[in-house]
């Protein structure tokens, strides 16, 4: 297939269009294979997505193994964006830890296991609610000093939190959901992050996975799959949040493209500095992806997506834990 995909700004980072989110090859979304993993990778670097998200704390560090052994020998076409700050606690709860000492020692882990001399752009992966954010991005900006990293970014922080942040050091990229189904960064973080010229980076895209279509019953979910338990998945809210797919599977049904792909395209009508990161550790829905570059919607269309979802809509919360949204760090 000939790729749509181009390149867009975030910060002073290049990367393209859509980017990759690489969890799902190592957890969360039930077994993974892991030659059609590395496939999936190669595929993306072919058609010009480049732009690959991981984090230490997917499958304990083997997400970043599985994307270093996969882009050996082309780091250079890579913007290769890794994360920290979360680790997991022996009664699978999540540990977040944005102490400086911990800042050098994941990024130095981070590189070893990637295979690589310099990280593109490096994320707190969550903002500690102990350790002042400008503590942790003092310790961030110092591994862009020794040239071990080449911009940073934040994940699900707060606007306070970004305000903080920003007085420290310049920050390339916001990651935080947003989709059809999750609109909350609208509030008042996307203001400010676009205030301070910093590119958003939207992962679950897709509603992890919802908006596709594909998921019509609770029952489509593997044993091993965490969206059986996921608040938006089960019970009344599974029924209600099916309705608004069905919204879409229309519209898109008369636009002759997939579901997932208008809400993809959606997304990226968002503004020029939106770099959307579906996961996917299938070259199949990948290619689908891809294509969402090249549909294009009218004034109409999007004037009728909101109508369709508007902030708010999806029934159920974003999380078990409320507390992985948004977060604030005490003050000095």
């Amino acid at each position: 297939m000939t790729s749509p995909v181009g390149t867009r700004a975030l910060g002073g980072l290049t990367v393209s269009t859509l980017g990759l989110g690489c969890m799902g090859m190592s957890q969360m979304y039930g077994a993974a294979d892991r030659a059609e993993s590395i496939a999936t990778l190669h595929r993306a670097l072919d058609l010009g997505v480049t732009f690959l998200d991981t984090s230490d704390v997917y499958g304990s560090g083997h997400n970043e193994e599985l994307v270093g052994e996969a882009i050996a020998g082309r780091r250079d076409e890579v913007q290769l964006a890794t994360k920290f700050s979360l680790s997991r606690t022996s009664d699978g709860g999540m540990r977040i830890d944005g102490r400086p000492e911990n800042v050098r020692a994941c990024a130095e882990a981070s590189l070893r296991r990637l295979g690589v001399d310099v990280i593109d752009l490096y994320y707190q992966h969550r903002v500690d609610p102990q350790v002042p954010i400008e503590d942790t991005v003092g310790a961030m900006g110092e591994l862009v000093a020794q040239g071990k990293v080449r911009h940073l970014g934040l994940s699900e922080a707060s606007a306070a939190s970004v305000r903080r942040a920003v007085a420290v050091h310049p920050i390339a990229a916001l990651q935080s959901e947003w989709s059809l189904w999750t609109r909350d960064l609208e509030g008042e973080v996307l203001a400010v992050a676009r205030e301070h010229g910093i590119g958003i980076v939207p992962f679950s895209p897709l509603g992890r996975g919802f908006l596709t279509g594909a998921i019509t019953s609770p029952e489509d979910f593997g044993e091993d799959d965490w969206r059986r338990g996921h608040p938006r998945f089960t019970g009344e809210a599974f029924a209600t949040n099916l309705r608004l797919v069905e919204a879409v599977r229309e519209m898109a049904a008369e636009k002759g493209v997939a579901p997932g792909q208008l809400a993809l395209a959606w997304v990226l009508a968002q503004g020029d500095d939106v770099v959307p990161i579906p996961g996917t550790k299938r070259r199949s829905y990948l290619e689908e992806n891809v294509a969402s570059a090249a549909v294009e919607l009218t004034a109409d269309d999007l004037a009728r997506l909101d109508a369709i979802a508007p902030p708010g809509v999806a029934a159920g919360s974003r999380y078990v834990d409320s507390g992985y949204a948004y977060g604030d760090s005490p003050e000095r």
